[in-house]
């Protein structure tokens, strides 16, 4: 199977690797230096001690979508739109198109730009970019989706050892990531803190079940089902992984654009819609936004990682 993955960030290059592992042609669509590095060494797995050179394509040139079976979207929020449009005019009529992203809208978007199906997918994984061409596997690694031969596509994800769950309602799903990472993502950022030293902080474990409880108010208005086992993942995250921090932290210190617009900002846009006061997912997102004007010093020394993304 010839898969194009759009975006080669921790995301998209974890996933690159385990579809390349298991034999199939692989890829990836990412900036210059990612391709200059892939082109050179292969991409590089690290996973579970082992460091595996993974033999992929990469391409800084979206027309090489046009032999593609499946496109996995792996960009950021932010530029979803921008990257449909890169890819539109390429996508051969049966490629199936994926969304592997945070947030509860970007399919939709996709939908609108390809004027075709998109199916969102669930992403629960722990990876970071280890440098050019290297990424690093921290955790989990599993997918959700549903819709269309969602039961053979999990197989044959399954297959390559990327365990995919089929659900049946994957926007809940979605919603519920969405409120997971609304209530720890920025409070790692603003603090510069991992999740096992943001907990020790007086009321920020209440903060963040106040901060679930506006954004569940949002989802309930929208008509979306979110299970209460939200509350547990938040509660158990920091044991789970004491030493991550979020992606909205490894953006701060990058000096790169976050994602807090299609996190608490999407609470914040979908709460207005429905007259629904948010005051601390908007006060969240106005915080994240400064110190994201402020440039890759306003969170200092907090190392190289990354997030359940």
């Amino acid at each position: 199977m010839n898969v194009a993955i759009m975006g080669a960030g921790a995301v998209g290059c974890y996933y690159g690797a385990m579809l390349a592992l298991a034999g199939h042609r692989v890829v990836l669509i990412g900036r210059t230096p990612l391709v200059e590095a892939v082109s050179t060494q292969g991409l590089i797995l690290e996973k579970e001690g082992k460091r595996l050179v993974t033999q992929v394509e990469a391409s800084t040139d979206p027309s090489v979508v046009a032999d593609a079976d499946w496109i996995l979207v792996c960009v950021k929020s932010g530029d979803t739109e921008q990257a449909g449009r890169a890819i539109a005019p390429y996508i051969p009529a049966p490629c199936r198109v994926f969304s592997l992203q945070n947030g509860v809208s970007n399919a939709e978007t996709l939908v609108r730009v390809l004027g075709r199906p998109v199916t969102p997918v669930v992403v629960y994984v722990a990876s970071r970019m280890n440098g050019a061409g290297v990424v690093r596997h921290e955790g989990r690694g599993d997918l959700e989706l549903s819709g269309q031969d969602s039961q053979e596509i999990a197989a044959l994800l399954n297959a390559c050892h990327i365990q995919t769950h089929v659900s049946g309602d994957v926007m809940s799903a979605l919603w519920a990531k969405l409120v997971i990472n609304c209530a720890v993502n920025p409070l790692s950022a603003i603090t510069g803190l991992p999740y096992g030293k943001l907990v020790t902080l007086d009321g920020i474990p209440q903060l963040m079940e106040d901060i679930a409880h506006e954004a569940l108010s949002v989802a309930r208005a929208e008509g979306v089902s979110v299970p209460a086992s939200v509350f547990e993942t938040i509660r158990t995250l920091p044991i789970t992984m004491p030493e991550q921090y979020s992606s909205t932290a490894q953006d701060l210190m990058n000096g790169k654009p976050t994602e807090i617009n299609f996190l608490n900002g999407e609470i914040v846009r979908r709460a207005h819609a429905h007259g629904i006061h948010v005051p601390i997912n908007r006060t969240l997102t106005l915080l994240v936004k400064s110190a994201e004007a402020k440039g890759k010093d306003q969170v200092s020394t907090i190392g190289n990682t990354s997030l359940l993304r």
